[in-house]
């Protein structure tokens, strides 16, 4: 690796650190990047989750204020990513891309319906259990566990656009400010990057300059994230991920 291209793998990685932090889908600037310079699909792959790491968890301490209160639901939560991260990353490696390929786009584009439409959604929800006499489940349910699980299992396997699905799903069940799901979207990521890497650490073939660049820019790009995303109000934060998420689109159309 020249100098020139180190200097850009870093860059890709604070860019992707810091964007993963708001909202998700920094894969889609570090993936391509390693794949210009060289390194086969898988490898790039794997490398990249691994630098990712540092930067997943650097951005869940940015929002550690926003988590004050979800112990519980980090609990339930992590565990579900972490079983589902760790299949994802089985996946990876046992599965074609191919298999993938066509279900991903569509899964984003559902969960960016449900991010628009959200606001709505759940006012509907609660009108409609005021009329039912009943009450929402505090952590969203097993709706919601089997959402994260299915999105963690993503996550494991590729992870591109992951934060929006997560982000999503939270949003629609969950009866919290927008700013404190990213907290918690941002501690899953962790998780899942953390299982993978960790996995992939003993059965799969890695570029540590690679990784190492692309960990020193997720960290710096982690705790960049965290300021500009907890300053964003609900509807512009809303807005990035849709842009974000139709970019992954296109990106993954377009491959």
């Amino acid at each position: 690796m020249t100098i020139w291209e180190a200097v850009a793998v870093f860059v890709a990685g604070l860019g992707a650190g810091t964007i993963n932090t708001i909202v998700g889908s920094g894969t889609l600037i570090t993936f391509p990047v390693l794949l210009a310079f060289g390194l086969p699909p898988v490898t790039a792959n794997v490398s990249n989750t691994l630098g990712l790491v540092p930067g997943s968890l650097s951005g869940a301490i940015g929002y550690r204020r926003e988590l004050a209160g979800q112990r519980r639901r980090l609990l339930r939560f992590g565990t579900t990513a972490l079983i589902g991260g760790l299949g994802g990353a089985i996946l990876l490696l046992a599965l074609p891309s191919k298999a993938f390929d066509t279900i991903v786009p569509v899964l984003i584009a559902l969960a960016l319906i449900l991010v628009i439409a959200q606001p709505k959604l759940a006012a509907a929800l609660r009108a409609r259990r005021e009329r039912n006499g009943t009450t929402a489940h505090r952590d969203g349910g097993l709706a919601l566990l089997a959402g994260l699980l299915l999105a963690s299992a993503y996550g494991g396997y590729f992870g591109a656009a992951q934060g929006v699905l997560y982000l999503s799903l939270m949003g629609l069940l969950l009866n919290e400010d927008l700013q404190r799901i990213n907290a918690l979207k941002n501690v899953l990521a962790a998780i899942v990057n953390g299982v993978a890497a960790i996995f992939f650490l003993f059965v799969a073939t890695f570029d540590w300059t690679a990784v190492a660049l692309i960990a020193v820019g997720s960290t710096l790009g982690g705790q960049v994230g965290a300021k500009v995303g907890r300053r964003l109000p609900p509807t512009a934060l809303r807005a990035v991920i849709v842009i974000v998420g139709l970019l992954a689109i296109v990106q993954l159309l377009l491959k």
